[in-house]
């Protein structure tokens, strides 16, 4: 099984989701120690890319299309049990359009039963609900798109408009065209970046409203203007970086059990 993201509610407890076939889903409330399968499809078409929660009880996981339809998972008893909604999203995903399992941040969940979650390949689109994945709707997403090997990586939002889409074309993963796009509106419209970030990047998070960094194979950049301009500042790459929900802590995770820490 190959897992390509985690949450984590406590030094204990964390549900950690896998990608590709069969999708197993599985629970620890002994910091890892066992572990406990709550969900698998054994299909031969579905792949899960993400997942995000609202709180401990409230989540959702997200899937690369089967028949057009994105596939969708919640829950609501903190990951004991998952039911399929894909019925929810009415809006039909066209041939090639899917989206990453790089970094497990190509879906984010805000205050109130908000969630993002960007598509990318064939074609780059940036959907929303505000009632839990019970409706959704659409607006493209003006980053490189048209080969199944670009689009949005990973998405990150400071608030229910201010927002960031990274990522570029993995196979060529030193591009730096059209690899970044923000927005005031959520998603509605976008604004390119003055410098871009430097190459492919499968990861960007917001540290405060103004500081962002964003991580890939080839490097870590920083950026000190709400992600208008960046700044390399290593050119070891990764595959993830995330905040922690308190405090300071900023970890990127990358192959072979890679594991560094961001000081600010």
């Amino acid at each position: 099984l190959d897992f390509r993201d985690i949450e984590a509610f406590s030094d204990s407890k964390a549900i950690i989701v896998s990608a590709g076939t069969p999708a197993v889903i599985l629970k620890t409330i002994d910091g890892g120690k066992s572990w406990k399968e709550v969900y698998r499809n054994n299909s031969e078409e579905i792949f899960l890319d993400g997942m995000d929660f609202w709180n401990e009880k409230r989540g959702i996981i997200y899937g690369d299309p089967i028949a057009n339809k994105m596939q969708l998972l919640e829950t609501k008893d903190g990951g004991e049990s998952w039911q399929n909604i894909s019925s929810n999203n009415t809006i039909p995903l066209m041939e090639g359009e899917a989206s990453f399992a790089a970094s497990g941040t190509a879906i984010r969940t805000l205050k109130n039963g908000k969630v993002y979650i960007a598509t990318g390949g064939k074609q780059s689109r940036l959907f929303y609900s505000s009632d839990f994945g019970k409706s959704w709707t659409a607006n493209k997403c003006d980053i490189i798109q048209g080969e199944s090997s670009t689009g949005p990586f990973s998405i990150s939002f400071y608030c229910k408009n201010k927002g960031i889409a990274v990522g570029g074309d993995y196979l060529k993963d030193t591009l730096r065209a059209n690899n970044c796009v923000l927005t005031n509106n959520g998603g509605k419209t976008w604004l390119q970046t003055e410098i871009n970030p430097f190459g492919y990047r499968s990861a960007v998070e917001h540290i405060s409203k103004k500081i962002l960094v964003a991580t890939g194979t080839s490097g870590t950049d920083i950026s000190y203007d709400g992600g208008l301009t960046w700044k390399n500042i290593s050119p070891e790459g990764f595959n993830a970086v995330r905040k922690a929900k308190k405090g300071k802590l900023v970890l990127l995770t990358g192959s072979k059990g890679k594991i560094a820490r961001l000081y600010f």
